[in-house]
């Protein structure tokens, strides 16, 4: 096993435990609803998010218990947003991380409740009073957060998301659209993970927010191809959904070989973002890599 794999698996364990931790164990009332929250957190997923977090923290030296709660903070409204967007109203699929997504298993009502009490969840998890020593930090913390969350972030492009069906975007509209829904909670996880550090370094800090928004586009760039070329097994979701839902996409927009190029393109954009910090940008970069290589 290569030293970046021994250190993904360390992360995710790590993260897979705290957000075990911080969950309402099922035995307590409501027993169904804290079920489902568990069922569609744990137990699953890359954990992209929380290794962003991770890897910039270790390079801006933060607190690793600190980045902890700031990852998981991020994976549960990752967790929420997934838990939603399958829902009939949205996406209507059945399957996430290889199992049957939130509303087949319990209903849709739970469902909406699970994200609901995620989206909260992650919050009193980054407000926790003794989370952070500055408060101020703290609050722009929070306000990062919500931020990435919301109508400017992750909740606005799935709006657009769901109201450009059919569309034929262009690039640029499709990449406004992408900044949000996927790029600004992969950009929120690193600027939190760095954001845990005693003493912030405003050029590191600059330097990973111009590497998060590149490779949170990669990050969908890659996952329209995948729609394409992986299947439903290696995906744990279904494949082919977003040209059955007739979606614009990097691939239907581009074409099949120019997006690949520009994956590339932004790999690269995110790496020299962080070559003047050298080997301490080590695993942020190891993480590009995984990040446009990877097949599911």
């Amino acid at each position: 096993m290569s030293d970046f794999q021994s250190w993904v698996q360390g992360i995710q364990t790590r993260t897979e435990s705290t957000l075990g931790l911080l969950l309402p164990d099922s035995a307590t009332t409501p027993e169904r609803l804290h079920t489902a929250m568990r069922y569609a957190v744990l137990g699953g997923g890359k954990r992209v998010r929380s290794l962003l977090a991770h890897a910039a923290g270790e390079m801006c030296g933060s607190l690793a218990h600190r980045v902890d709660l700031a990852a998981a903070s991020v994976e549960l409204i990752h967790a929420y947003s997934l838990v939603h967007d399958d829902l009939p109203s949205m996406d209507d699929d059945d399957l996430r991380r290889g199992k049957p997504s939130c509303h087949r298993q319990f209903d849709e009502a739970t469902a909406l409740l699970v994200g609901d009490a995620l989206q909260t969840l992650a919050f009193e998890v980054l407000s926790q009073p003794d989370f952070c020593d500055d408060a101020r930090r703290q609050l722009e913390m929070i306000h990062l957060l919500a931020q990435a969350s919301g109508s400017r972030g992750m909740a606005g492009g799935q709006a657009i998301d769901l109201a450009s069906v059919g569309l034929n975007l262009s690039p640029a509209e499709l990449e406004y659209m992408h900044i949000r829904k996927t790029g600004a909670l992969i950009r929120a996880a690193a600027l939190l993970g760095a954001q845990c550090a005693a003493n912030l370094d405003q050029a590191r800090l600059q330097a990973i927010d111009h590497f998060a928004k590149r490779i949170g586009l990669a990050f969908q760039v890659v996952d329209d191809i995948l729609d394409l070329e992986a299947n439903t097994a290696t995906l744990g979701k279904t494949a082919g959904k977003d040209a059955e839902q007739n979606k614009p996409t990097y691939v239907t927009i581009l074409g099949q070989e120019r997006a690949h190029t520009l994956a590339a393109e932004l790999h690269a954009e995110a790496v020299a973002a962080l070559a003047p910090f050298g080997d301490e940008a080590r695993r942020l970069i190891q993480l590009a890599d995984f990040i446009t290589r990877r097949d599911y």
